[in-house]
């Protein structure tokens, strides 16, 4: 499809610079078949039907932000994608001079060595050390990767709690799933009132989260794989409820791509380990997730394009301009919608 398709203006005082608090009084536009109603986020429950089965991301977002130095020269490197215990892909800026070999001094004692290098500012590192060794030091010396749209990417002290949500649990993520950036402990209190199920699947949301569609045609894009973890016992938790007369209610675009990614044809959700490079665009038949909570995205993203497909285009633009002339807040801090999947 032509990537014009999913443009739109999008004034840049629209794009949120903090979350609002308490996190349930960002405001909620309810997408259905029959029009658009305004809510806020504490509202979900009414929203929703006993026998649902809510599914949210529980990575946890890693101070993947680190500042050194090779000689004389400072480097920046922003890590996307883990390779081994001890290796990670990474952007670096300025990556021209940078050569394998190279070492990258963090602190005294925290370096990593360039094993290769790739295109477009990409280089793989390997650390000097591993697993739980190298989380302790990234959250010791490495910053919060902000997308560069919010404070062009300088986070602060704040963004610590702020980009990370009531799941968080399994590290590993360079980007927070951010719709459940909404809820509180008082929302899930409720939620269980209401009678909704609540699940969580893992998905590390790596680089493709920030990077801008660039091609023509979506059929040229590509997609980076995440790794992604759904459990026996949630697929079976899913598929019982889903039997039952059950709506799935995905938290997020990231848990929706790794629920659709491990059903099968025939609508059956199936344990899950390992990566997807999942890309949804208009035409895309959804095998699972009924309802979907999702921020508002950015023009020409891959995530408007997903949004697009799962509740129509022409639905999708009319609720952006809505959101538009109402004032409601975009991207990772933003609001949020929850969608009704398009018949």
């Amino acid at each position: 499809m032509d990537v014009d398709l999913f443009d739109f203006d999008l004034p840049r005082e629209l794009i949120a610079e903090r979350p609002v608090a308490p996190r349930d009084a960002a405001r909620l536009l309810h997408v259905t078949t029959d029009g658009l109603a305004d809510h806020i986020v504490r509202d979900l429950p009414a929203l929703l039907q006993p026998g649902d089965v809510l599914v949210s991301n529980d990575t946890r977002v890693i101070p993947a932000r680190l500042f050194g130095r090779r000689g004389e020269g400072g480097v920046e490197v922003t890590l996307h994608e883990r390779v081994a215990l001890d290796n990670w892909k990474a952007f670096a800026r300025p990556a021209k001079k940078l050569k394998p070999g190279d070492t990258i001094r963090f602190t005294e004692d925290f370096t990593a060595q360039v094993a290769e290098k790739g295109e477009a500012g990409e280089v793989t590192l390997r650390f000097d050390r591993a697993g739980d060794a190298l989380m302790l030091a990234l959250e010791e010396t490495g910053r919060m990767p902000l997308p560069p749209y919010i404070r062009k990417g300088e986070a602060d002290a704040a963004d610590k709690a702020d980009y990370q949500t009531v799941f968080a649990k399994a590290k590993g993520a360079v980007a927070a799933p951010t719709a459940g950036l909404h809820f509180t402990p008082e929302l899930l209190a409720a939620l269980d009132a209401r009678g909704v199920r609540r699940l969580t699947v893992t998905l590390h949301v790596g680089a493709g989260t920030f990077l801008p569609v660039k091609v023509d045609d979506t059929k040229d894009h590509k997609m980076h794989s995440e790794r992604g973890v759904v459990m026996p016992e949630i697929a079976q938790a899913v598929n019982a409820a889903k039997a039952s007369g059950g709506r799935v209610v995905a938290v997020g675009t990231t848990s929706l791509r790794l629920l659709e990614s491990a059903t099968g044809e025939d609508g059956v959700l199936h344990s899950f380990d390992g990566a997807t490079d999942i890309f949804i665009t208009p035409g895309y038949r959804f095998r699972l997730v009924d309802v979907l909570m999702t921020n508002f995205h950015l023009p020409r993203s891959t995530l408007f394009m997903l949004v697009s497909a799962f509740s129509g285009l022409e639905r999708m633009k009319a609720a952006y301009e809505h959101a538009k002339a109402s004032g409601y807040r975009f991207y990772s801090y933003g609001d949020a919608c929850l969608l009704e999947k398009a018949l």
